[in-house]
């Protein structure tokens, strides 16, 4: 590491020592930072240098400047005052300066993300409490509301200044190459969905979430009846409009949570894009899956997802996802599958795609900096610039999966033991 300072007096080299006797050792001159918030950011990046081999830069706000790896700086950090450095050295604390404009991030956010990664991600307690009441407290219908009160009530413009401009897919798309555009892998996914539900002209569908209408787009004119239910006002405006202009007379949408849905007739099937991670209840979401499919109508179920359910960190809790949010946890989900009488006929792990998904979302929002800050403010553009870059490198890194399921209805419920059983084998688990 290399410490330079804008103050000449710092700069200029120091008087000679006096002449030591040959028999007194020579201390090692002083190297690093010198001031308390120097040394405290210097014992993280070293690490990231060391592990990884990127190169940066920090310069902070007394103007001393600090270089970090080989070669030229990937990024700098630049620092408006010590106050980020002088607390706790977790994400959460550096994320909200950052959100602040306390400091700032030039160059390549992938290899910032080197740093970030050497950050406690959690241990705030009034998060923890606050995730907890609402988990254990508050009702699953309102809980969903507000969450989507607080992600996607930013108008159609802004979300749809980074994802395709095809489908709108607000979920990962599916690569057959790295070097396929987003709008050439939104059509790969829903390909791959009509696939596995094996959809035909005049079947229904219920599509959970509805987002800016790709089911509706790729469904309707194939001649599938789709029925989306949101809880979002502008998801259910946009298609709504969306079906209007393209006479999609066999598609519809209801402003409705999926948990009090009562259609007047099963469906053929059920596709569920990303919204899973809203319905962290999976026995309640399962048998309400299994109620509204036909015997043999088929699921096709996709997420972001986590080794263990409600694995998030703070910054994730605060700023992204508030409520009882949770990444998919596979095990579980197939779990109260088969207990609600489902078979499982494929399950597929997707993270690659989502890596891909995710740096094209940054990329784009990035190149629409200008126009977002002017329209939303420098917080909200710089809160989804490290929520989209992060997610990526968080695929790449393995920190974060992605998988779809397809499951397939039985005509029994299965065996949904109830509580003292699974109480058995929970205990059963420890063995």
């Amino acid at each position: 590491m290399q410490t330079t300072t804008d103050d000449a007096f710092m700069t200029a080299a120091p008087p000679s020592p006096p002449p030591a006797a040959a028999t007194t050792p020579q201390a090692a001159p002083a190297t690093g930072a010198r001031s308390l918030a120097g040394r405290k950011i210097s014992a993280v990046v070293e690490r990231a240098v060391a592990r990884s081999g990127i190169s940066c830069a920090v310069v902070l706000a007394s103007g001393e400047s600090l270089r970090f790896g080989p070669g030229e700086p990937q990024f700098t950090l630049r620092f408006r005052s010590d106050k980020p450095l002088l607390g706790p050295m977790t994400e959460y604390a550096l994320g909200k300066a950052y959100i602040e404009g306390e400091f700032d991030i030039d160059g390549d956010m992938m290899a910032m993300q080197e740093v970030r990664g050497l950050l406690k991600p959690d241990g705030n307690l009034a998060i923890l409490l606050g995730f907890l009441w609402q988990l254990v407290a508050i009702p699953a219908t309102r809980i969903n509301k507000n969450a989507i009160d607080k992600h996607y009530t930013f108008g159609d413009d802004f979300y749809l200044s980074y994802i395709d401009t095809k489908y709108r897919f607000y979920s990962h798309v599916l690569y057959h190459s790295d070097d396929e555009t987003l709008e050439e892998a939104a059509e790969h996914k829903l390909e791959s969905m009509w696939n596995a539900l094996q959809l035909k002209p005049g079947m229904r569908l219920l599509d959970i979430g509805g987002g800016w209408g790709p089911v509706h787009q790729y469904c309707g004119p194939r001649g599938v009846d789709v029925t989306s239910l949101t809880i979002a006002e502008d998801s259910f405006k946009f298609i709504s409009a969306l079906d209007a202009r393209l006479g999609l007379d066999n598609c519809a949408v209801k402003l409705e949570d999926f948990l009090v849905h009562q259609p007047a007739q099963q469906y053929d099937a059920i596709v569920i894009y990303g919204v899973i991670e809203h319905i962290p209840y999976y026995r309640r979401f399962c048998a309400r899956v299994w109620d509204l499919l036909k015997p043999g109508g088929r699921l096709y179920l996709d997420a972001s997802a986590s080794v263990q359910k409600y694995d998030s960190s703070d910054f994730i809790r605060r700023y992204i996802w508030p409520g009882a949010h949770s990444f998919l946890c596979v095990q579980d989900i197939v779990q109260e599958l088969l207990f609600h009488g489902f078979d499982i006929v494929e399950t597929k792990n997707e993270t690659h795609d989502y890596e891909l998904t995710m740096l094209h979302w940054a990329q784009r929002f990035e190149q629409n900096k200008d126009a977002i800050i002017a329209k939303w403010g420098e917080q909200i553009y710089r809160l989804w610039r490290v929520y989209l870059w992060t997610g990526s490198y968080g695929f790449r890194v393995d920190a974060l999966q992605a998988y779809h399921v397809v499951a397939q209805r039985r005509p029994d419920r299965g065996p949904r033991p109830g509580a003292f059983k699974r109480t058995t084998q929970f205990l059963r688990s420890f063995k």
